[in-house]
């Protein structure tokens, strides 16, 4: 069973949980998404499922794309991604996958580009300490000090300096799903996730094992 799809950050705000606790949460516009292509390992040698998400112009596409699109009669999708699958039984190209995939109580990872915060020195980047403030070293607080080691007198590979911060491609894993709008395709998330507004996600059922205590917990509020 799919339990994938590609959203955009709308931002994040608070709700209340049953026991009356704020829960910081963020808010994701999930799908909805349409399968574009299903790859088998009989034709392609892997099962996997590209899906399509946000509408644009055709005159946006190169003609690769937009030949992709005619040729399925499906509306051009401005986000392509491809996800690996074990078995790809069921799915079929044009089918609409929404964000009612997943419910409360499940658990996601996120993945995204974090937000760029340009060229940064050591102590924000690798979180350094400052030097000594002594005198007639006023302006060498900030400074990382020696690159050179005692053997080679070169600097090592893998050093780590200042540099470009940030704008890589981060996974957040295991969030708590607290919300699911089946309507509007809106998904509630506790916590943070990487990337800056309207920016691309895709959220993916959880790789990491949830403990039997939280397993039993939700079967018991499903018996209520």
């Amino acid at each position: 069973m799919l339990k994938s799809i590609i959203g955009s950050k709308v931002g994040m705000t608070q709700v209340f949980d049953e026991k009356g606790k704020l829960v910081p949460v963020t808010v994701i516009e999930a799908g909805p998404c349409v399968v574009t292509a299903v790859k088998t390992v009989e034709n392609n040698g892997y099962n996997a499922v590209q899906l399509g998400f946000a509408n644009v112009e055709e005159k946006k596409l190169n003609k690769a794309q937009a030949g992709l699109f005619k040729k399925n009669n499906i509306a051009p999708k401005k986000v392509l991604k491809e996800i690996r699958l074990s078995d790809v039984s069921g799915l079929t190209v044009g089918q609409e996958i929404k964000a009612d995939i997943f419910k409360a109580g499940d658990y996601v990872d996120v993945t995204g580009v974090s937000k760029g915060k340009g060229f940064a020195g050591v102590i924000k980047r690798h979180n350094f300490g400052q030097q000594p403030v002594t005198r007639g070293a006023s302006d060498r607080t900030r400074a990382r000090g020696s690159s050179g080691s005692q053997g080679p007198q070169r600097v090592l590979k893998g050093m780590r300096m200042s540099g470009r911060l940030g704008q890589d491609t981060v996974t957040i894993q295991k969030l708590l799903v607290v919300s699911v709008d089946a309507e509007k395709n809106v998904l509630l998330l506790r916590g943070a996730v990487p990337s800056v507004k309207k920016a691309t996600l895709v959220i993916n059922n959880t790789v990491k094992k949830i403990p039997a205590v939280v397993v039993k917990k939700e079967e018991k509020k499903a018996k209520k």
